[in-house]
């Protein structure tokens, strides 16, 4: 069968790109997700204590909402809407968090709390002075996109003692690993000011 020109320079046009620069999609992901308004937070939870699967020790955990990386099987998928959730102040959340006795830190889990990265080391901030909490983050993106974004993303980074980095890949998952669902994902010990990595489990 003979195809015509006008067929060949459609495929032409709609053929996909030989290399896909996910590092650079993922950037766009975090730089495009709509802010909350200056000095408040979406939330898709209420706040935990005495939480023992998201971090070292005893740790609070707040629950952000809005994700745009959409892994499959996620545990958490009523956490993608940007619009879900609520809208609480980073002072209140802080507020509450001091009425937390026996915690080691704070664990920001989502959602994505990378897509809400000034809110995020807002918090981080607080509880590290006034607290003297570690604080610790999981994200979708890894440590390398993160820092290729820069801005917000990278100081609130630099925030955190630990993060655990990476989509959850269904094909990968590990249910023996420490704080881990799938065996990309990292646990990359940080040094706090600089975000170096000390250590990766």
């Amino acid at each position: 069968m003979c195809l015509s020109k006008k067929f060949v320079a459609v495929q032409r046009v709609n053929k996909m790109p030989e290399k896909i620069d996910w590092d650079k999609m993922a950037v766009e992901r975090m730089h495009s997700a709509p802010q909350p308004p200056k000095g408040m937070i979406r939330l898709s939870g209420p706040l935990e204590h005495d939480n023992i699967v998201n971090g070292d020790g005893l740790r609070a955990v707040v629950w952000t909402q809005g994700c745009p990386n959409h892994c499959k099987e996620c545990q958490n998928p009523e956490t993608w809407d940007y619009q879900g959730g609520f809208l609480v102040s980073t002072k209140e959340i802080c507020e509450r968090l001091s009425q937390f006795k026996g915690q080691a830190g704070l664990t920001f889990c989502g959602g994505e709390p990378f897509v809400q990265p000034e809110a995020c080391k807002e918090i981080a901030d607080w509880v590290r002075k006034n607290l003297s909490w570690n604080v610790w983050s999981f994200s979708g993106f890894t440590y390398e996109q993160i820092k290729k974004a820069g801005g917000p993303q990278w100081e609130f980074l630099k925030s955190l003692d630990a993060m655990i980095d990476g989509p959850f890949i269904i094909g990968l998952k590990d249910l023996s690993l420490r704080y881990r669902g799938s065996k990309n994902q990292r646990l990359l010990h940080l040094e706090y000011g600089t975000g170096k990595i000390l250590k990766i489990e």
